[in-house]
């Protein structure tokens, strides 16, 4: 049964390049609205995100006018209907009507059509397949707006089937319950992403890190991690052991410290113990190189964190730089657990707002006036004379230095025979 009701408080909808594309394609005998996300946010009044068009036009229909229109197109997806339409800057999905007539994995035949019910009842929540016409009339054709009054996230028809159809949609569950959900999980949908686990191993790693990048920042990240650990779906994801608890600890830090949420810092504290964890994970979720160094960091003897002395985390701190110590201070302090006195760690993760990394005043030039060439050596004369300085506990007066050159050149031409 088909509802409606009103969209207001949408104003992409009546103006601005949206709503250009969308007068566009609803003229003329053919129809489009705007569909899925955009709706469901404008109705939490949310930021609108990416605004996918749907509409009855066949793709060279919508290719030609938007040329007539001088809108670039964009032919993204075009065997499967989709193309991408590039108004004021801004890129719009437009995908024309249709329905799976074969699905297998993530591919599908499909047929183009005319039926705004077919087409809302092959997509993959009720939340999602709600749609809105250029008056700003809201179409249901699935029990959408029921279930978003209710913050429930429930597969449209049978979940067993939405999932056989794309296996991806057991990540996306957990994501849209973890983001727009309240409460316990939709049942029947939990127990159909438990019966497809296996089809995880048919996902690429670039789809299944995009879609734990999303969920580990929603609002009830927690409750979705724990909820795939207990139907076992965490382990064929994170191929490791999973700590929901040192994950729990680092969602509550963030909110003491005033952080937004951030992705590889609740991946960390999830999934990484040790440096082999990281390497794993950035292989498995198909990590970029700077969040695989982040884990990396964060896992590599973080336990040396607790109970430092001053002088000592002075010395951690100018050996990995403020962003690296911030990070592996995080996961030492998660790592601690929610029973821990705050009070150190607070203090230990404050510690480069309170003392400048100082920068090695020791130059080349220092031990090239006390004999030696330019070369390798000065580069091993260098490294431990800044080992040395460290232990010294970084003096800048001259006289100190000038011991710190001295002492370190006597060493170096001692232990090299010069």
């Amino acid at each position: 049964m088909t509802e409606t009701a009103m969209l207001h408080d949408a104003p992409w909808l009546t103006s601005g390049p949206a709503a250009r594309v969308l007068a566009l394609l609803d003229a003329d005998g053919e129809e489009a609205r705007v569909v899925g996300g955009a709706v469901r946010n404008a109705l939490l009044h949310l930021p609108p995100g990416d605004i996918d068009i749907a509409t009855t036009a066949v793709p060279e229909e919508v290719v030609r006018r938007a040329a007539e229109a001088r809108i670039k197109s964009v032919p993204t997806g075009i065997a499967h209907g989709t193309v991408t339409l590039v108004a004021d800057g801004q890129p719009f999905e437009v995908t024309t009507l249709r329905e799976d007539i074969e699905t297998f994995g993530r591919k599908a035949t499909v047929a183009f059509g005319r039926d705004w019910v077919r087409d809302a009842e092959r997509r993959d929540f009720t939340i999602n397949g709600l749609s809105v016409d250029a008056a700003g009339v809201i179409h249901d054709h699935v029990g959408g707006l029921a279930d978003l009054a209710q913050r429930r996230v429930r597969f449209i028809g049978d979940p067993d089937r939405r999932i056989a159809e794309d296996y991806l949609r057991i990540l996306r569950f957990f994501r849209f319950s973890a983001a727009y959900g309240v409460g316990d999980l939709d049942r029947d949908g939990y127990l159909a992403c438990i019966r497809g686990r296996a089809g995880l191993s048919q996902l690429s790693a670039e789809r299944i890190g995009m879609e734990m990048r999303k969920l580990l920042v929603a609002e009830n990240a927690l409750d979705a991690v724990v909820a795939m650990r207990d139907g076992g779906l965490l382990l064929p994801i994170l191929i490791g052991v999973a700590y929901p608890a040192t994950l729990a600890a680092m969602i509550e830090i963030e909110r003491l410290r005033g952080l937004e949420p951030n992705a590889m810092l609740r991946l960390g504290a999830l999934a990484v113990a040790v440096t082999e964890d990281a390497r794993r994970l950035g292989t498995r979720l198909r990590l970029s190189n700077s969040d695989i160094k982040m884990l990396d960091s964060m896992g590599h003897r973080w336990w040396r964190l607790a109970g430092m002395d001053e002088a000592t985390a002075q010395k951690r701190l100018y050996r990995l730089g403020k962003v690296r110590f911030s990070d592996r201070v995080m996961l030492a302090w998660a790592r601690a657990g929610l029973g821990a006195d705050p009070t150190y760690w607070q203090h230990l993760i404050a510690l480069p707002d309170r003392w400048p990394i100082p920068v090695f005043p020791l130059k080349a030039s220092d031990f090239i006036a006390r004999g030696f060439s330019e070369g390798p050596a000065l580069g091993h004369l260098l490294s431990l004379a800044e080992d040395a300085w460290l232990a010294a506990g970084f003096p800048c007066e001259s006289d100190m230095l000038g011991a710190i050159a001295d002492q370190t050149a006597a060493r170096f031409a001692r232990d090299h025979k010069l």
